[in-house]
């Protein structure tokens, strides 16, 4: 029978167990495997594609790539094997990897349970964190192929609420509560996920500045390495200062050079109608 003093510890690490999903595109890569793919099949409107839609609200936010590829004439015929090599083109951040393992050595009473959920397919996230991410952390928009391994149509999509309903679905496989949630995204397409780990009290992180999702996540980072996102990570749940912080960093071999941390008030404003703002002349007192 194992120890007493072990059991504890798992107890409490069980009790301290937390779910930690990011997004993809953007968030743990530089560019967005859409872009990749286009430019493998020689699309270059694809920017202007994807803003049309958009615009036009005709699909969820995050899930136009999705019905370009089965609806679009000019991606007709991708095959599962393109996706792998837009994959392979992704360019990803620094220390993805650290990212997703640094966590779990700083303290062994707590547990962070790493999944990347993404509205890119499948394929392509899986090929892009081959050897960093096992695929079944990995959750992302699969498709329906026919005989000859084109895509035809959408099985599941993970864009917008898909989002939400698989963090729910992780937080009740893994028994994680409520409030041990913590999810990292980037764009529009977080927004759903990330109002309702905020309803749940958990911890939102946006690693852009996107005017949405900015007034949604509870904290911003912006930096080209995956493992700044632990910092606030280290703040709010450790509770660690900046100085404790920085020489954690420096013991993994990483110098914080720069460190800013500021809050941004943007007001625009307009010429005000000054007629109606001419006070009214004062009567003489009576008497």
């Amino acid at each position: 029978m194992p120890r007493r003093n072990e059991v504890e510890r798992k107890t409490r690490r069980s009790a301290n167990r937390y779910l930690l999903a990011s997004d993809f595109d953007r968030t743990l890569s530089f560019n967005d495997c859409g872009q990749v793919l286009a430019g493998l099949r020689g699309v270059s409107t694809f920017d202007e594609k994807v803003a049309e839609l958009a615009e036009e609200n005709f699909v969820q936010q995050g899930a136009e790539l999705t019905y370009l590829l089965v609806h679009d004439p000019e991606f007709n015929g991708v095959r599962r094997e393109h996706l792998v090599e837009a994959g392979k083109g992704a360019h990803l951040k620094s220390n993805v990897e650290l990212f997703a393992s640094l966590l779990n050595e700083i303290d062994a009473e707590h547990e962070f349970v790493f999944y990347v959920i993404s509205a890119a397919p499948r394929e392509m996230v899986e090929s892009a964190l081959e050897g960093i991410v096992s695929p079944d952390r990995i959750f992302g928009t699969e498709f329906e192929y026919d005989a000859e391994g084109r895509i035809v149509d959408v099985r599941h999509s993970t864009a917008g609420y898909g989002k939400v309903a698989v963090v729910d679905r992780l937080r009740r496989e893994r028994n994680i509560a409520r409030d041990r949630i913590i999810y990292v995204g980037d764009g529009s397409s977080d927004i759903h996920v990330m109002l309702h780990v905020n309803r749940l009290d958990g911890l939102t992180i946006a690693v852009s500045e996107n005017e949405y999702i900015s007034q949604v996540a509870r904290r911003i980072v912006l930096s080209d390495d995956a493992l700044a996102v632990v910092v606030p990570i280290l703040e709010e749940v450790f509770g660690w200062d900046r100085g404790r912080i920085q020489a954690r960093l420096e013991s993994e071999g990483f110098l914080v050079r720069e460190w800013d941390k500021f809050q941004t008030d943007t007001l625009v404003l307009s010429a005000a109608d000054l007629e109606k703002r001419v006070p009214e002349a004062r009567q003489p007192p009576l008497g």
